[in-house]
């Protein structure tokens, strides 16, 4: 069986790999020319995902890979009191396991896990799909048409395959009220281990750096009502975050400043995609292309390598019968992508506090979490388990047996 992945970046090739395993033939098309490699930001795999990751071989390069943060300091607006608290303490209320690891470098490993049984095609782009009983013929920017049995769209929030099977992306994009900036700039506080935050009312800036980088990554969260911007127009963009944070104290001008001058930007809205279904006869969606909870709040990543993995082990348990894992496949992640896109909706109100309360709300809260032993902090959060850890809600299925796997759990 003959399957088009569309998208190079975490939910492709983690799709890739576990197709080829099971016995798929897989062919990755990519528009970019190359691996993206444009600065990226940390993103964060939870248990699940890290145990996708351990079944995939690849957990030790990952760990030598993460970023090493150890510690938040925040900063309130109008407060003289920052507070600095234990990255294990916050990250122990979303799930017992993790990892932080930039982006970039997920992606380059995944790529590498699978570039040289997957056959890639960088630099060229899906125009069409014309799908009959047999299989789908799929024409290109660039290449030559070709058929394939399947395919799978794993393209992001703004997927192309989305747009040409299901429709356009204003069908299925909820705006979550947050725009969200990031890019590289010079580790000039010699940041070591150390994120450092500022906390406004309506909006939210921080800096990092890795372990194994030179230099350091800047977001910039803020609320708004939906604006008006072309997704290619960096320009305005940045003079979109200007206008958001003028006025802002603590670094927040030199971070302006030095995103200016940075080569590596990204800017878009915090937008979760809702379907009905994310299978529509041989074409289906994996990750942010189907049911992204929202860029840096909802744990996109975690559940773009989880729904890989699914998406390729349901497909596989089927024998290839499309209708039928399709329909197990997002039987097995709709809990999961639910309670993901609540986690994500509350994390941009906390992040981005919409009033003096809030903010004064988060700074205290953040004060607790400093102080309280971390089994405390474990049992408060396996109390809510379903709604603060929603990553750890979801039990892996062992795939590794195939239609002999399929039969059995029937």
């Amino acid at each position: 069986m003959r399957i088009l992945v569309s998208g190079a970046s975490v939910a492709g090739p983690v799709l890739a790999y576990w197709l080829d395993h099971h016995g798929f033939e897989v062919t990755v098309v990519e528009r970019a020319p190359a691996l993206r490699m444009t600065g990226g930001h940390a993103v964060d795999l939870f248990r699940p995902a890290m145990e996708v990751v351990e079944r995939m071989g690849l957990l030790p390069a990952i760990e030598e890979r993460k970023t090493g943060t150890r510690h938040v300091t925040l900063v309130g607006a109008g407060s003289e009191r920052p507070v600095r608290v234990d990255v294990g303490r916050l990250v122990v209320a979303f799930s017992d396991r993790h990892v932080e690891v930039m982006r970039d470098d997920l992606s380059e490993i995944f790529h590498g896990a699978t570039r040289d049984r997957v056959e890639y095609v960088f630099g060229d782009s899906i125009v069409s799909l014309q799908e009959d009983a047999g299989g789908i013929d799929v024409t290109f920017e660039t290449g030559a048409p070709r058929r394939f049995d399947l395919v799978i769209g794993a393209d992001g929030v703004h997927s192309n395959v989305r747009g040409l099977a299901f429709g356009e992306e204003s069908r299925f994009a909820d705006f979550v009220g947050t725009y969200l900036g990031v890019f590289s700039l010079p580790d000039y506080r010699d940041l070591d281990a150390e994120m450092l935050a500022y906390s406004d009312v309506g909006r939210m800036a921080a800096f990092y750096s890795a372990a194994h980088l030179d230099e350091a990554r800047a977001i910039l969260l803020f609320r708004s009502e939906e604006l008006d911007y072309h997704h290619r127009d960096v320009p305005r963009q940045r003079r979109l975050l200007r206008e958001a944070f003028s006025g802002a104290g603590w670094e927040v001008p030199r971070l302006l400043d030095e995103m200016d001058a940075s080569s590596a930007f990204y800017f878009d809205s915090i937008t979760q995609i809702r379907m009905d279904s994310w299978s529509r006869g041989r074409i289906s969606l994996v990750g942010d292309a189907g049911y992204s909870p929202g860029a840096a709040v909802g744990g996109g990543t975690s559940l773009a390598v989880v729904g890989a993995y699914v998406l390729a082990g349901e497909l596989a348990v089927a024998g290839g019968d499309h209708e039928r894992a399709f329909r197990a496949y997002e039987s097995e992640l709709g809990e999961y992508v639910r309670r993901s896109r609540e986690l994500g909706r509350g994390m941009a109100r906390t992040l981005v506090p919409d009033s003096r309360f809030q903010l004064w709300a988060t700074l205290w809260g953040t004060r607790l979490l400093a102080r309280l032993p971390h089994g405390v902090i474990r049992a408060l959060a396996g109390l809510r388990r379903t709604s603060v850890r929603p990553h750890d809600t979801i039990e892996l299925r062992d795939y590794s047996g195939g239609e002999q796997a399929g039969r059995e759990r029937v």
